[in-house]
Parts: C-alpha cells; structure tokens; sequence
C-alpha cells in the first residue's frame, strides 16, 4: 500500500484540476474542495482573465495524462506579436521560428475539461466548500457548506487555491514563514471585439495583438467563436489612468486618441467598460511551500503577473515535476515534498521577474526600432547557432527542457552582450555582415 492513502486539494482551478489526475492516475483517492459553484452548472462571474496563452511547457504536462490533442483541438495558434503603432500601421514579429507558436484558450473552457476528465479517474469534486483553516499537525482541514463547519483528516493536503490561498494564509501563521506580495501600479480590464456581421474575425487570428503605448497597453486575443478578448493595461492612478475614465465621454476620447483603430471594432466599449471589474496585478513569493504533510502548489506558492503567458504553464509544470519525483522515489512522499520546493522555488523566483521585465518589453519596446533590430540579430544568431545562442522568449516558451531559472541567467548574459554589440558605429547598416560566430563565442 502507498504510505499516502487520501490526499485533499484545495482548489479546483486548473492546477488543482491537473494535479487530481496526475494522482487520481497514481491510484491515490482524491478530493477537491473548491468554495465556488460548479463552472460546468453556473455561469461564475470572474474578474480574471477568460484567455490564456498554452505554450509547451503547459502542452507537455497536458500530454502526461493524455490530454493535449483534446486541447489542441480548442486551441488557436498565435505565431507572433502584431503591432499595432498610434497611426493604425501593423508590424508583425513572429514568436520564434517557423512553425513555433502559442495558443490561445479558454481558461473556463479547459476548467471545465481537466474536471470531467479527472471524475472519469475517481476524483470526487465538493463544491462550495470554502477553506477556514488548516491544522498541519493533523493535517486537518476546516471546512465551511453552507452553515455547516466540519473538520476533515487526510494523510496529505495540497494547496492549490491561487493568489490569495487560504492554505497559504494559514501557512502564514506558522513560524519562520516568509511571504511577500508585490502589486504593480497598473490594473487590467477586460474588453471585447465582436465577430462581423458576416460571423468572421475582424482582425488577424493567428497573432497576438499588442497596442503598445510606453506606459500602458491594449491586447488581443482570438477566440473560437471568432471574437476577440481584450485587455487593457492601465496604471490605476495618474494622468493616463482609470481614475481619469469616470466618464463615457473621456473613456471614449482616450480610445479615440490611443487606439483609433480598435474603436470601430467594439460597439460594446462603454458597456464592457462598465460591466467588467477593474482587477489588480500581483506578485505573490513565499518559502516553505511545505509544513508538514501539506503543500502549496502553482498561483499558491508562486503568483505571477500575466505578461509572458506563463502563469498556468509553470502551475501545469508544477505538476508534471512532482510527478516525475514520485516516479523517483516510489511515492515517497518524505522525500518528495523537501525536493519538490528546493528544485521549484528557483523557477517560480525566475518568472515571477521574466514576467515583470516582459511587461516593460510589451507596452515600451516593441515599437522601439534598437529593440526590432535587437530581435533580427538575436534571431539570425539563433538560425546559426540553434543550440548556442536560443532567444530569452524561445528559452521560456518553446524550450520545456531548460529551467525558467536557466533562461533567467542566460537572457542576462545575452542581453550584455547585445548591448554592446547595439553601441557599436554603424550597426542599424552594417548588421546583417557582423562576425555572428564571435558574438556567440563572448556567451
């Protein structure tokens, strides 16, 4: 018998959802108590994003339990950043090499798919059952339906609640917890663009696109049924902010001013404006992840902000390496937990900081033309030598197989060196005949 019987997730979001399959399919029992209704019964009102961008790292944790052609079949490819200047002109940047793209899906939509995939495996889902506490001596927890307050025994329990955890707030109250929460002075609300009137989509689908605008942004991103979700980056206070759009007069005459050609494309900007939440953007780093027999996994132990799209993919990640540390050690859970965050806690820690430092690229650089031409070198050094010098976004989104802390380090390095080679006389006319060989040689 497994020296670890019942284990209690809580959270049914997407990593609580992959992870319950992962262990239903371990021959664990598993239950998940998640304090909101069933998304699949009632419409949940949310003020998070409803897309999300399912990169390999994602792709490949989907695929360990089956499930990543399914996805694949929901999913709409983005093969690169189109640009879209104050003027209305379009610039396309591709993600990587030909072939390489993201997708863009439904976060409710894979919700929905990873439950009723792990119910076929035996996992018994508890709905509206909100989480008061945590004992991590007995590993108990306390659970609230309805009225009702009863206390429940497991041989281990994982916190897979989100940003604001309330496995991790208790966590909190234990000794020699460290926990930090870092907001960013921009907010995010979600807009949308409409199908035409002839049902097809009125702007590029395969692409991901970007209204950069230095210190704030709108996005796009295509949907299934040929609309577009999208989100503008705003700081909360200031000259350009949502404090200054208390109107429908100067909410329309900001879009007017700063994205002229995406007004005529959403006849609902005032009512989406007005109906959508205005949420807030955070940063969540804690150590341990581990009291006990109790663990904290993805937006948990490690919340993000949105801007490299790797939110879910680094929970799915989460999975998929704890995972393959049972397969280590025989489901040993001992030694699989104390692993577990030393190997972990590095990636979150890395990026938690890719995602800061991709905001600033998105909403200042891409316009920027040392930044394109930045981009045509990196790429042509990355055709030469593929396995030497990999682009930081290649490293993060395409390659599965080297650590968000390895291209943490090596995007650094690499940006030293690009900086250097940028200062050189000449470089916007002579770029394309520079040694590439020696540029590879100083990483």
């Amino acid at each position: 018998m497994k020296e670890t019987k019942h284990i209690a997730i809580v959270g049914a979001g997407l990593v609580g959802s992959l992870l319950s399959i992962y262990l239903a399919k371990r021959g664990y029992r598993v239950s998940v108590y998640e304090r909101r209704l069933d998304m699949r019964k009632h419409l949940i009102e949310g003020g998070r994003s409803i897309n999300l961008a399912l990169s390999n790292r994602g792709i490949r944790a989907l695929e360990a339990v089956g499930l990543a052609e399914v996805l694949r079949q929901n999913a709409i490819p983005m093969h690169g950043r189109m640009i879209h200047d104050e003027t209305g002109n379009l610039n396309f940047q591709p993600y990587g090499k030909t072939g390489q793209f993201i997708n863009s899906v439904s976060r409710g939509g894979l919700n929905m798919v990873l439950m009723t995939e792990a119910e076929k495996h035996g996992v018994e889902f508890f709905f509206e059952h909100r989480c008061l506490g945590v004992d991590f001596a007995k590993t108990e927890l306390t659970l609230q339906e309805y009225e009702a307050v009863k206390h429940k025994s497991f041989d281990l329990i994982i916190g897979s609640d989100g940003a604001f955890s309330a496995v991790r707030g208790a966590m909190q109250f234990t000794d020699r917890f460290e926990y930090h929460q870092t907001y960013i002075e921009h907010g995010y609300k979600e807009l949308r663009i409409p199908a035409s009137d002839s049902g097809d989509y009125l702007l590029e689908p395969n692409a991901l696109h970007i209204w950069p605008r230095e210190s704030y942004m709108l996005i796009a991103l295509p949907n299934p049924d040929r609309t577009f979700t999208c989100t503008l980056f705003l700081p909360f206070e200031g000259p350009s902010s949502f404090e200054q759009l208390n109107s429908k007069e100067a909410i329309q005459d900001f879009f007017e001013k700063n994205f002229a050609d995406a007004v005529p494309m959403m006849p609902t900007l005032q009512e989406d404006f007005r109906d959508n939440a205005t949420a807030s953007l955070v940063t969540i780093r804690c150590y341990p992840w581990v009291r006990n027999k109790t663990l904290l996994i993805g937006d948990a132990s490690h919340g993000i902000v949105p801007f490299f799209g790797q939110g879910m993919n680094a929970g799915f990640e989460d999975c998929r390496v704890l995972n393959e540390l049972l397969d280590k050690h025989d489901d040993k859970w001992k030694k699989v937990l104390p692993e577990f965050q030393e190997l972990r806690k590095p990636d979150a820690d890395a990026i938690a900081q890719l995602a800061l430092d991709n905001f600033i690229e998105m909403r200042d650089l891409v316009a920027d033309e040392d930044f394109i031409l930045r981009k045509k070198i990196e790429a042509r050094l990355h055709e030469r030598f593929p396995d030497k010098w990999i682009p930081l976004y290649t490293m993060v989104t395409f390659r599965d197989d080297l650590r968000y802390s390895y291209a943490l380090e090596t995007g650094r390095k690499q940006k030293a060196i690009m900086d250097e080679v940028l200062r050189r006389p000449g470089i916007v006319k002579n770029w394309e005949t520079i040694n590439l060989e020696e540029i590879v040689n100083k990483l």
